[in-house]
């Protein structure tokens, strides 16, 4: 049996023609009108202006030099995230500083914010938000703390490019936000990332640092630091094709979770991922908390008996704070992120999984459940 992974790219077959048209036209560095295209459809989808770029690692660096981010400068970052939340403030030179999660979503919480802004020495240069797993933060507060204090809230929507929040679109509350194209995202250019904002004059900069600040003119002018972050226009033509299809891709990842929802609702201590009341949750990942004491067995249990049927699982992120990069990072709070990490686990949730394949992951947890606990004792005897 082929082996099933935690999310590969999902392609439709529209994304062959804009990719064949990149050939056909010679379009194939990182000008062309698949970036066009793309940008402006990403637009209309998502509702606010944007560039294409090499990464949502990139989208977030220039993100962070666009609100001011440099040596010495301050960050507030969610400690439950990917690495990639945290490094680009060190590219500039500056310092994450992490906070914890709430348990409602798993996201940034609002009442650690509070605290933190109101303790911290001197005022941070960005707060970073990250909307987990497909699911977005609860922002209306994280947005009114961020005003109170006059702090910038930058959104990283790597991972939740089509959910909502309140009935608007992930991504559309920050000053300037982020998303990721990896290849394991609900839609993939391979590898790419868009950088969002209303303000045109942060875009345009944007886009102009991403093609190595050339200045106007015939020759090779430079008078700002530049970098090789644009998109190319043959991976545009794979994100027009994708995006085309993101609905059913959301419809199709939430088909997913919920089947697990339902598969595992018997057994006591695998706990399905809060889908919380203020929006549209993906379910970008189909995540579940491992009660070891209710269940009977480990999280790593049940991964290590996924992985020896072909089977790839892994657990959520594990908390910047507890990672040796960042070993001496200040931290607010941080046990429910490690509680969080120690017990949480991603079920494979590729859009393209039908029934049957699921149901040879439902049936590999399940067994691990039931090799996992201990047996019962005999009536009236031991065990």
């Amino acid at each position: 049996m082929t082996r099933i992974y935690l999310s590969a790219p999902h392609m439709g077959g529209l994304e062959e023609e804009f990719v064949s048209q990149a050939f056909r036209s010679n379009w194939l560095s990182s000008v062309g009108p698949n970036i066009d295209g793309f940008e402006q459809e990403f637009e209309a989808v998502v509702g606010i202006r944007a560039v294409a770029l090499s990464s949502g690692t990139a989208a977030l660096h220039l993100a962070l030099r666009l609100v001011g981010v440099s040596t010495g400068e301050e960050v507030f970052c969610p400690t439950l995230t990917f690495v990639a939340s945290a490094n680009p403030v060190r590219y500039l030179g500056g310092e994450p500083v992490f906070l914890d999660s709430e348990r409602d979503s798993w996201n940034l919480d609002p009442n650690v914010l509070e605290d933190a802004l109101r303790r911290s020495r001197k005022r941070p240069k960005a707060v970073v938000v990250v909307h987990l797993f497909g699911q977005t933060a609860n922002l209306d507060p994280i947005i009114s703390l961020c005003d109170r204090y006059g702090v910038p809230l930058v959104e990283d929507a790597a991972e939740a490019l089509g959910a909502t929040y309140k009935g608007r679109p992930a991504g559309t509350f920050g000053a300037v936000s982020v998303f990721s194209f990896n290849g394991n995202k609900i839609i993939t250019t391979t590898g790419g990332g868009i950088l969002a904002t209303r303000n045109t004059a942060w875009l345009d900069k944007a886009r102009f640092w991403s093609q190595q600040a050339r200045d106007p003119g015939v020759a090779y002018e430079h008078s700002e630091m530049g970098f090789n972050y644009r998109m190319s226009n043959v991976l545009a033509g794979i994100g027009r094709g994708q995006l085309k299809m993101l609905d059913e891709r959301v419809r199709q990842r939430r088909t997913i979770a919920f089947r697990y929802r339902d598969a595992f609702a018997h057994v006591d201590g695998m706990d399905f991922m809060p889908q919380a009341p203020w929006g549209l949750h993906t379910n970008w990942l189909s995540c579940f908390l491992v009660d070891e004491v209710r269940i009977g067995c480990s999280r790593d249990h049940i991964i290590q008996s996924l992985a020896a049927r072909d089977i790839e699982a892994r657990p959520i992120w594990k908390p910047m704070h507890k990672q040796r990069l960042y070993a001496t990072a200040r931290v607010y709070g941080g046990s429910v992120a490690e509680d969080l990490f120690e017990r949480g686990i991603c079920l494979p949730s590729s859009s393209f999984l039908d029934e049957e394949t699921q149901g040879r992951v439902i049936d590999a947890v399940l067994s691990a459940v039931a090799r996992g606990r201990p047996r019962a004792r005999a009536a009236g005897g031991e065990s």
